[in-house]
């Protein structure tokens, strides 16, 4: 479904990302695992267009992503939950799950019912502005917005920061409903190990700008988490 090939990146001159090769199978979820300032959300900005690429290719459903706009990306099928979650405080929780209703299919749709049957407390909350919610609350409104397009492939960039523990679960329980339930591919940047062994079926490990293993979640061993994952 997604393909990542030989992908570089830079921050001016320094190179932040060395030939990526990443690669998302249907129905799978992949989980990155890394230290901070290893190059994982600049991955993620990559893939959705927020960072154009030096060198290499992205492709979605073989469509050449490389140098579309991240609207289009959106519009292909690809959902993005971005770290900090970057909602619209001044917005309504209604208004902010319909901002990409409208950029990508239109100012008539409505927002899909299953959105309020994950995340009953945002129909609760529809008409409060979303910097009035709780920084839980604000992490299922921005879930609940990526997935009001009905994404094919769902990205999340740290979905569990800040949050309190059991909007954690709850979070972590939603991932494997919608990718086990409804067949949704699901790519995440985590840092807390137990959500991802939760959640994952195979894992990527980044370390200073490169890929240095790949596996199903159950070969997570200990000697990579000391060497890769331990602070």
């Amino acid at each position: 479904m997604l393909e990542i090939k030989g992908l570089n990146q830079y921050y001016g001159s320094s190179h932040t990302l060395w030939d990526i090769d990443l690669s998302v199978k249907q129905g799978d979820c992949v989980c990155i695992l890394g230290r901070n300032g290893v190059g994982k959300t600049t991955l993620l900005k990559t893939i959705m267009g927020l960072l154009p690429i030096r060198s290499g290719q992205i492709f979605f459903e073989n469509n050449d992503l490389s140098l579309k706009h991240p609207a289009l990306r959106a519009r292909l099928g690809i959902g993005y939950v971005p770290q900090g979650r970057e909602i619209f405080p001044q917005l309504s929780v209604e208004e902010n799950l319909k901002v990409p209703l409208v950029a990508c299919k239109g100012a008539n749709v409505k927002i899909p019912e299953l959105i309020f049957e994950l995340f009953p407390v945002l129909k609760e909350m529809l008409h409060r502005k979303g910097g009035n919610l709780s920084g839980g609350q604000q992490q299922q409104l921005a879930i609940g917005r990526a997935l009001v397009i009905n994404p094919k492939l769902l990205i999340l960039d740290e979905p569990t920061e800040g949050i309190q523990p059991n909007i954690i679960q709850e979070i972590g329980e939603i991932i494997t409903y919608l990718n086990q339930k409804h067949n949704l591919t699901v790519l995440i940047v985590e840092q807390k190990l137990l959500f991802a062994r939760k959640v994952a079926k195979s894992f990527y490990l980044m370390d200073k700008g490169k890929f240095v293993a790949n596996a199903p979640i159950e070969k997570l061993t200990e000697e990579l988490i000391q060497t890769y994952l331990s602070v």
